[in-house]
């Protein structure tokens, strides 16, 4: 049985994620908008920083087109503190600089792994509440937290995901898109269009999925861990070992120096 924001575990998590805010929505979304037309105005010398640049615009385009299919309202996103969602989130908030009726918050759906760590949930909550999100945290066990995929829906055959994310929808039912930070590369990527849009299928509920950030590679976005899953499935990516690290003082260069794309998950037990 999915347990949702009503169990007292994930009743706590929502709120400290959805305390009081400091700063109004609109005011985050200008000044990031700020940024983002100012990161595209420059002439980049680094071909990594152009690329950016193209896979900004790309995204800008999708989500753009997502706003101008859906009401703000139906609209939701799969948020889970990692660096791809996190990319999507200011993309997306940047767009809404002028959009006419912003809420106080953003709905947005949270279902954490069931072993997780401690400094990614803390992460996730407090970004939730910076960037303005209305987090509903769903989890799929008798743990407090849910045993899932990470950016909404990619890895493995769903089992517990569906079920978080159609009790999601039953709360929600004015929901019928959610931006999901899906790519290429992620387990079931490849199948998902170029356009950045792919309704559900095979069992799940019907939602049309989002995904603006499908062809960025994982150069163009880094964090800690090349990919998270939960403490009991994580490791250092081995790809990033230190050459020559003695037995016992096991060194790892920095996430962000991982150039193939193929490599990010060597950390994961699946």
């Amino acid at each position: 049985m999915t347990e949702t924001a009503s169990d007292p575990h994930s009743t706590a998590i929502n709120q400290i994620a959805n305390g009081d805010q400091d700063d109004s929505l609109r005011s985050l979304c200008i000044d990031l908008h700020t940024q983002i037309t100012a990161f595209l105005q420059e002439d980049f010398e680094t071909e990594t920083l152009r690329a950016v640049q193209i896979q900004t615009k790309k995204s800008l385009a999708i989500i753009q087109e997502a706003l101008d299919r859906y009401p703000l309202a139906s609209l939701s996103l799969s948020y889970n503190g990692g660096k791809d969602c996190l990319v999507l989130l200011i993309l997306y908030l940047s767009l809404l600089a002028t959009h006419p009726s912003l809420p106080s918050a953003l709905p947005a759906i949270y279902i954490p792994p069931t072993h997780p760590f401690d400094s990614v949930t803390s992460f996730t909550l407090f970004s939730a509440r910076r960037y303005h999100l209305q987090l509903d945290v769903h989890s799929t066990d008798e743990h407090p937290f849910a045993a899932g995929e990470e950016n909404g829906g990619g890895r493995g055959g769903g089992g517990g995901m569906k079920e978080a994310f159609a009790s999601y929808l039953g709360k929600n039912p004015k929901v019928d898109a959610i931006f999901v930070g899906t790519r290429r590369t992620d387990p079931h990527g490849g199948k998902l269009s170029a356009e950045g849009f792919d309704m559900t299928d095979g069992g799940w509920p019907r939602f049309m999925r989002v995904h603006p950030v499908i062809e960025w590679h994982y150069i163009e976005v880094w964090a800690g861990y090349t990919s998270l899953g939960g403490t009991n499935d994580t490791h250092p990516n081995p790809a990033l070992r230190v050459q020559g690290s003695q037995e016992g003082m096991v060194k790892y260069r920095p996430a962000y120096e991982l150039e193939n794309d193929g490599e990010e998950r060597l950390g994961r037990d699946w």
